[in-house]
């Protein structure tokens, strides 16, 4: 397991120019390390992010080529999104603007009850950006998605809960030990069929039944071919927990 911490706590996250080129390299990084079976994105102190670091760009020093800088983020958040391995993002505190929508690009989401979200753009007259306008309809639906961007409403733990946009609250005092607990067992888990299973769900929205059929079924050839199998059913046979060895995931489709 991998823990990926935000880590500009007197900001409250906030993330600058440099900070998105360090969370690009770091999901790299772990996209080419196959040791790596989950991970895990928070922020440093009581703040999970309070977006992109808008009063260092006030005078554009910290963009000196904004077009760059833009790509820059896009591909940091499709690479979190589309990371081979599962992930899970810790919110305490605030989570608004980029850094609510890089939480809502990892796979689960466990924050606290006093936790907060806002997609905050439209206060800073700008349009909703970091995936928000793919992520929340595919969350909320497009009615909610729309709320939540035009309204710009700061919603708790518990509003985000029942919209689906986190998959457990916690008390602050056992979310440490229960994201662990959890990032544990993923990372436990047979990383092929993990992998192929996060792709099919990702681009499930995209396709037909037919071709959702045809790609499990392609998924789950690979899946017959691979030493995971032997494992599982090894372990369900001698009534033991399987131990899964660390593989290459990326030879996955």
């Amino acid at each position: 397991m991998r823990t990926l911490t935000l880590n500009r706590p007197r900001r409250k996250n906030a993330i600058s120019t440099p900070m998105w080129h360090a969370l690009r390299a770091a999901l790299d990084d772990i996209t080419a390390d196959p040791s790596v079976r989950a991970v895990v994105l928070t922020g440093a102190g009581e703040t999970f992010c309070a977006g992109a670091d808008i009063a260092a760009a006030e005078g554009m020093d910290e963009f000196p080529d904004p077009a760059a800088e833009l790509q820059t983020i896009n591909e940091t958040v499709r690479l979190l999104h589309e990371l081979p391995v599962p992930t899970v993002a810790k919110v305490r505190g605030v989570a608004v603007g980029a850094g609510w929508n890089l939480a809502l690009a990892c796979d689960l989401v466990a924050a606290t009850p006093d936790a907060r979200f806002c997609q905050i753009f439209a206060r800073r007259a700008l349009s909703v950006d970091c995936g928000g306008s793919w992520l929340l309809p595919r969350l909320v639906g497009l009615q909610q998605a729309k709320r939540l961007t035009m309204l710009t409403e700061m919603i708790d733990g518990a509003q985000a809960e029942a919209l689906g946009l986190v998959t457990w609250l916690r008390p602050a005092d056992s979310i440490d030990g229960f994201v662990a607990e959890v990032a544990g067992r993923l990372a436990a888990g047979p990383p092929l069929a993990l992998r192929q299973t996060k792709s099919l769900l990702n681009a499930g929205s995209e396709r037909s039944l037919t071709e959702a059929l045809d790609a499990e079924a392609h998924a789950a050839g690979v899946n017959l071919t691979g030493a995971d199998v032997l494992e599982a059913f090894a372990a369900y046979a001698e009534k033991r927990a399987p131990v899964y060895a660390a593989a290459d995931v990326r030879i996955a489709p």
